[in-house]
């Protein structure tokens, strides 16, 4: 089956994006609770995001929104996503005391309130989802059109799909969600900052400081909600915000630590993250705790390697790149030149 051809269909992929999702969610799970509890909440949780976004896919998009009811619209989904957040808190809770809890726990608001933002975030990964559709859709359809020679139908249909609307929706839905949850409001605004710093910034051939510091900054603030312990995060910013430098430079090292360097399982984490500028040289620093289940790749790791790449190509030999070990500490160290 040729998944990324023309010739795969929708359904395909959907089947392909969901058996993915439940084996990230799977694998994440299984070291804190166990083969069995991992699968039964992977599964519920798999479940209920399928419902999230098809629900808005299929139900409330078409009804609502695409008939020019907007804040029909909007009430609709802040009353869905909040039946969901209840049903999926209730549903968890009493799987977890009927099967794996030696004792019972009570579900909690605080419980509920945490899977009602997690279902937030679900929803507006929905117009994600859509568009993804939407792009496999037209690159069928525009494969038909090239071998027609029809370039007029090909322009219209490449133009269907644009970030607008999904950048208008997030602020309506921010909007609405601020009077009532004021936190899952922030996280909204911060998820839609980062999508537009992927349309709007990362192209260019330069951002500021500054700009690459904001979207370093929602990135973390993101990643915080998926840790089931709180993370003590020390970022150091000594430097000239208007200083430019190339886009997405400094993420590798961040991306890394969420993904490496931090024990879901430990309340324990500590992170020192560093920008500072001197003698006309960038210097990023980040430091993790090691951990017993943390894979200590070094210099060998696949982001790193095609960091050196690119900074090869940007700097020549004109940079400083480490990623190793220290002790008890995994440490991170770029040096560049400021423009």
């Amino acid at each position: 089956m040729k998944i990324f051809s023309g010739q795969a269909s929708p359904v395909q992929l959907q089947w392909l994006l969901w058996g993915f999702v439940f084996l990230i969610n799977f694998i994440s799970m299984l070291p804190m609770d166990g083969v069995v509890q991992a699968g039964a909440f992977t599964a519920i949780s798999t479940a209920f995001y399928a419902i999230i976004i098809y629900g808005n896919i299929h139900f409330l998009l078409p009804v609502f929104y695409k008939r020019g009811q907007l804040m029909p619209y909007v009430l609709a989904s802040v009353f869905f996503l909040a039946l969901i957040g209840i049903a999926r808190s209730y549903l968890s809770q009493y799987i977890y005391n009927q099967y794996f809890s030696k004792e019972y726990l009570p579900i909690t608001t605080k419980s509920i309130i945490y899977v009602s933002a997690a279902c937030v975030v679900i929803y507006v990964l929905s117009f994600i989802f859509r568009f993804a559709l939407d792009y496999f859709k037209l690159k069928r359809q525009a494969e038909e059109m090239i071998a027609e020679k029809s370039l007029a139908e090909l322009n219209l249909l490449k133009s269907q799909v644009q970030p607008h609307f999904l950048f208008n929706t997030l602020n309506n839905i921010y909007y609405e969600a601020y009077k009532e949850a004021p936190r899952t409001a922030m996280l909204i605004e911060r998820l839609s900052e980062i999508m537009r710093y992927f349309v709007d910034e990362s192209p260019r051939e330069e951002v500021t400081l500054g700009t690459e510091i904001q979207f370093l900054e929602n990135y973390i603030a993101l990643e915080r909600i998926r840790i089931r312990h709180e993370i003590s995060i020390t970022f150091i910013q000594n430097c000239r915000k208007e200083a430019s430098i190339p886009p997405m430079l400094l993420m590798t090292f961040v991306e890394n630590i969420f993904k490496h360097g931090i024990d879901k399982s430990n309340p324990e984490n500590a992170v020192t993250i560093s920008l500072v500028q001197e003698n006309g040289y960038l210097l990023f620093q980040t430091q993790n705790l090691l951990h017993d289940k943390q894979t200590v790749t070094g210099q060998s790791g696949f982001g790193i390697r095609n960091l050196h790449k690119r900074l090869s190509l940007l700097f020549g030999s004109n940079y400083e790149l480490s990623a190793q070990p220290a002790g008890k500490y995994f440490n991170a160290s770029l040096k560049i030149p400021l423009q």
